[in-house]
C-alpha cells in the first residue's frame, strides 16, 4: 500500500461526493511530475474496483454510491446474486433479475449498483464487469448446420450457450462433451464466441464423468515434464549428511496408521508413559519442505495445485509420486526426515509443554485402521500379529479418548455423521453406496493430529512468526436465527444471543438430538449454518473446534499450507538459534536444525510463473493474505469437484431404478418442491409440487412446510416418506421423485370419478429462497 493510494482513498472518503480528477490534484497538492503517478494509479483502482468512474469523469468510492464490488453467482433460472467482497453495513447479497444481468456471466468480478432495499435483502442491477471468472466453459457440442455450432453449458449457472464458427469444433459432433474457450464475451444482444479445446466424450461413455468435472473446474492432469524431471532428481533414500544435526527418533517405537488403501504416509505417532503420570506423545510429520525447496519448479507446481484432490476412483495429486510415495513416504522400516512435534500430556489429556524437532524416524509398522482397532477391541489374531505394539496401541486409544472428552468439555463441535462410500466397478461405475466405516482407531489419529495442529499454531503465533493459519469465524447472526427457527419446528432451543453465540451452544443441540430421528438432519442444518474454515495470514481462531489457535501441519504432502507452516516453523527455530547463541549459548532442548534460516519462507508468484520467487518477510502480510485467498479458492474448488462426481456418479446408478420405491426424509422444503434424501443410498432427489396431483399444496416458510388446501395433508422439514423413482436426468444430474401415498391418494380419487387436480400454474418473480450463498 502506497503512501499515494492512502493519500487518495482518504481524500475521496473524506470529501463524500465524486470528485474530478483535476479536483483531486489540488486537494493533494500534487506537481506536474506525480500526475502521471496518479492517473496510472486510478487507472489500477478502477480496475480493481476499489474506486469507480461515473460520467464527467469524476471518481469516488463506491460504498459511498451504493456500488458494490463482488463476485456473481447465477441461478439456472436466470437471476442471480452479487457477493460483495467487503462486509456492508446494510444487507447481505444483492439480487440481480434477468433483464438486469447486462452482459456479465457467472463467476464474474462485477459492479452493481443497488436500486432498492426489500424484507429479502438489496437489489439491484450489474453496471459493469471488472474481471471474467469463466474462461472456459464445458458442455454439450450441437451442430447448427453451415453457422457452425454451439456449446450448451454443463454448468447450468452458465446462462448463454457459446457460438463455434464454422472449423472452430475441433471435429466434435453433436451430442458430445467438450471444453471450449470463451474468445469473445456476450453483449446485451449477443451470445459469447469461442472455439473448443478438447472433445470429452459422451455422456454415457464410462469415464467421461471424471474429465467433463476435470475440465470443468480445470484440474491439471500430468505434471510438466520439467516438474515430473525435478521429482526424479531428488535421492529415493536419506543420506546421513542429511541426518545430520536432526534429533534421532529411530529408536522410538513409530507406528504409522492408515486406510488400507493409503499409498501415501505422512504422519506417524509414538507415545510413552513417563514416571509423573504424564504422557509423551510424538506426532511425525514428512520433511516435505526438506525436499521441496521455496521458488524450485516443484514449489510453484505445488502452489498452483493447492492441494490434492480425491475422486472415488482417482487422486490428482499436489506433488508428483515420485516424491510423495518414495522418500517424503514415511514407510516401514525406512529412515525418513520429519518435521516432530513431541507434546508432554497430564494425565486429563491437557498439553501441558510442546517441542519441535527436525527429526529422523524409522517407521517399526504400517498399520491400518481396522488392525489398530482389531488390537484394541482384543481380537486374538491381530494382538498375536503385533504383540509387540499391543500396549502402545491401547496407551494411544487411552490417552485419545481422554484428549477427546477434553476437547468435547471446552466446546468442540464433533459431527459422526454417516458419510457415503461408493462402491465402484472395474470400469468406474458404481454398483452400490454403503455407509463409510467410522472407527475409534481414526478418532484416535484425528485426536493427536488436531494437538498438534493447535501445538504449532500456538507457538508461531506467540513468537509473532508470519504464517497461514486455518480459521473458523463465528456464524452470522442471520444464519444463526434461520437455524434456530429450523430447530425450533423440533422442538430445541438455541440461546436467544445470537451475536455472541457459542460453540457450547451448538454443542447443547447436538446432545439434544442424540439417539433421535432427526439427528442426521439437524446436524445436517447445523453444519449449513456454519461460516467455511479458511487459510489466513491472522490468528483468528476456530469456532468449530473452541480453539483460539489452530493451524495446519499434518498433511504436508496433500496441502500447500502445511508446507507454508513447516517453512515457517523451521525459520522460527533457526531465530531463535540465532538468538540463543548471540547470548552465549545454543539454549532450549531442541536440536539445531540444518536447514538455513536465509531460505525463510518464499513462494512462487500468483500466476505460477516458474521464474520469480519473493521472499516473505514479517511485514509481508499482504503476500501472505493473498496466498490464504488462493489456497483457500483452490481449497474449495477442490470440494466442491470431488462432491460433483460422487452426485453424478450416485445419479448415473439410479438410471435403472425408475419406479422403484424407497424409504427417505425430507432434508429441504421449497415453494417448488420438496428435497428427500433416500435413508439407504445417500441419494437426493426433488419431490416437484407439480407432481402432487391430489391437492393443492401451499408453502408455510415459517412452518418449513408444504399444507394441502383440501386433505390438510402436511409435508414438513424432517418427515419420513416413502418415493417412487420417477425421472433420471444424467445432464442436469437431477433425480425426480414422487410421493408414494400422494400417488396412492390420487389412484383412488380417480377411481372414484373425481379427476386429480391440475398442476396449478407457475408463478414468476423473485424466488422465496436464496438458492445462491457462500459459506
Amino acid at each position: 500500500m502506497t503512501p499515494l493510494r492512502d493519500n487518495v482513498l482518504a481524500v475521496l472518503s473524506h470529501e463524500g461526493k465524486p470528485v474530478s480528477v483535476r479536483e483531486l490534484i489540488r486537494r493533494l497538492d500534487l506537481d506536474k511530475h506525480a500526475r502521471p503517478e496518479l492517473t496510472d494509479l486510478l487507472r489500477r483502482l478502477i480496475v480493481d474496483g476499489e474506486v469507480v468512474k461515473i460520467r464527467g469523469g469524476r471518481v469516488g468510492l463506491p460504498s459511498r454510491m451504493d456500488l458494490v464490488v463482488g463476485r456473481l453467482t447465477c441461478n439456472p433460472a436466470g437471476y442471480g446474486f452479487v457477493v460483495p467482497e467487503k462486509a456492508r453495513g446494510r444487507g447481505g447479497d444483492v439480487y440481480v433479475s434477468a433483464v438486469n444481468m447486462k452482459e456479465a456471466l457467472h463467476g464474474d468480478r462485477v459492479v452493481a449498483r443497488i436500486e432498492r432495499h426489500t424484507p429479502k435483502g438489496p437489489e439491484g442491477r450489474i453496471i459493469r464487469v471488472l474481471e471474467r471468472g469463466l474462461q472456459r466453459i464445458v458442455g454439450r457440442y450441437e451442430e447448427d448446420g453451415r453457422f457452425g455450432g454451439h456449446v450448451v453449458p454443463f454448468d447450468k449457472r452458465v446462462l448463454h450457450e457459446l457460438s463455434i464458427a464454422p472449423g472452430d469444433n475441433q471435429g466434435a459432433r453433436p451430442g458430445e462433451m467438450v471444453s471450449a474457450q470463451i474468445t469473445r464475451p456476450p453483449t446485451a444482444t449477443r451470445n459469447p464466441s469461442g472455439r473448443v479445446l478438447q472433445v470429452l466424450g459422451r455422456l454415457e461413455d464410462p469415464g467421461v464423468d471424471l474429465k467433463v468435472v476435470m475440465a470443468k473446474y480445470e484440474l491439471p492432469d500430468a505434471f510438466p515434464p520439467e516438474v515430473e524431471a525435478e521429482a526424479e532428481s531428488v535421492a529415493r533414500e536419506v543420506g546421513e549428511a542429511e541426518i545430520r544435526g536432526r534429533t534421532d527418533f529411530r529408536s522410538w517405537t513409530t507406528v504409522t496408521i492408515d486406510p488400507e488403501t493409503a499409498r501415501d504416509h505422512d504422519d506417524a505417532v509414538a507415545i510413552e508413559r513417563l514416571s509423573n503420570g504424564h504422557w509423551r506423545l510424538a506426532v511425525h510429520i514428512a520433511d516435505v519442505s526438506h525436499y521441496v525447496r521455496p521458488g524450485t519448479l516443484l514449489d510453484q507446481e505445488a502452489y498452483v495445485r493447492g492441494t490434492s484432490v480425491y475422486f472415488p476412483d482417482r487422486v490428482v495429486p499436489m506433488l508428483p509420486h515420485a516424491l510423495s510415495s518414495n522418500v517424503c513416504s514415511l514407510v516401514e522400516g525406512k529412515d525418513r526426515l520429519t518435521q516432530s512435534a513431541v507434546l508432554e500430556l497430564d494425565a486429563k489429556g491437557q498439553v501441558r509443554k510442546a517441542e519441535f524437532h527436525d527429526g529422523v524416524i524409522r517407521s517399526a509398522a504400517r498399520l491400518t485402521y481396522q488392525q489398530v482397532q482389531a488390537v484394541v477391541d482384543g481380537d486374538a489374531a491381530e494382538r498375536r500379529r503385533h504383540a509387540p505394539l499391543v500396549r502402545m496401541l491401547e496407551d494411544m486409544d487411552e490417552l485419545a479418548k481422554l484428549m477427546r472428552k477434553r476437547r468435547y468439555e471446552r466446546g468442540s463441535l464433533d459431527f459422526d455423521l454417516p458419510e457415503p462410500k461408493l462402491v465402484l466397478g472395474a470400469s468406474g461405475e458404481m454398483t452400490g453406496i454403503v455407509a463409510a466405516e467410522r472407527l475409534d482407531s481414526m478418532r484416535l489419529v484425528e485426536e493427536f493430529m488436531l494437538a498438534a495442529n493447535e501445538a504449532v499454531a500456538a507457538r508461531l503465533s506467540k513468537a509473532g512468526m508470519p504464517a497461514l493459519f486455518r480459521i473458523h469465524e463465528q456464524p452470522d447472526p442471520e444464519r444463526v436465527e434461520e437455524f434456530a427457527e429450523l430447530v425450533a419446528s423440533f422442538g430445541y432451543r438455541v440461546p436467544a444471543h445470537l451475536e455472541a453465540i457459542r460453540p457450547q451452544d451448538f454443542q447443547l443441540v447436538l446432545r439434544q438430538i442424540e439417539g433421535k430421528p432427526e439427528e442426521k438432519l439437524v446436524s445436517y442444518l447445523l453444519l449449513r449454518t456454519m461460516k467455511l474454515a479458511r487459510y489466513h495470514e491472522e490468528n483468528l481462531g476456530h469456532f468449530g473446534l473452541a480453539t483460539e489457535m489452530y493451524a495446519h501441519f499434518t498433511s504436508p504432502i496433500r496441502r500447500y499450507p502445511d508446507l507454508v507452516v513447516h517453512r515457517a516453523l523451521r525459520a522460527l527455530r533457526n531465530r531463535e538459534r540465532v538468538e540463543a547463541r548471540s547470548r552465549g549459548g545454543l539454549g532450549g532442548a531442541e536440536r539445531p536444525p540444518a536447514q538455513r534460516a536465509s531460505e525463510g519462507l518464499l513462494r512462487p508468484s500468483p500466476a505460477g510463473s516458474r521464474a520469480s520467487a519473493s521472499s516473505l518477510r514479517s511485514d509481508d502480510t499482504p503476500e501472505l493474505a493473498e496466498m490464504g485467498q488462493h489456497l483457500s479458492d483452490m481449497e474449495r474448488r477442490a470440494t466442491d469437484a470431488e462432491r460433483e462426481l460422487v452426485e453424478w456418479k450416485k445419479v448415473r446408478f439410479m438410471t435403472d431404478k425408475l419406479g422403484e420405491v424407497y424409504r427417505g426424509y425430507v432434508t429441504g422444503v421449497q415453494a417448488f418442491g420438496l428435497f428427500v434424501e433416500l435413508e439407504e443410498i445417500y441419494v437426493q432427489g426433488l419431490v416437484h409440487v407439480s407432481s402432487m396431483t391430489d391437492d393443492y399444496y401451499r408453502f408455510d416458510e415459517r412452518a418449513h412446510a408444504l399444507k394441502g388446501e383440501n386433505t390438510r395433508q402436511v409435508y414438513r422439514l424432517g418427515d419420513e416418506v416413502e418415493v417412487q423413482v420417477v425421472r433420471v436426468d444424467l445432464e442436469r444430474r437431477q433425480l425426480d421423485f414422487a410421493l408414494v401415498d400422494v400417488l396412492r391418494r390420487a389412484a383412488a380419487g380417480a377411481r372414484k370419478g373425481r379427476a386429480p387436480r391440475a398442476p396449478a400454474p407457475r408463478r414468476g418473480g423473485r424466488p422465496r429462497g436464496r438458492s445462491s450463498r457462500r459459506r
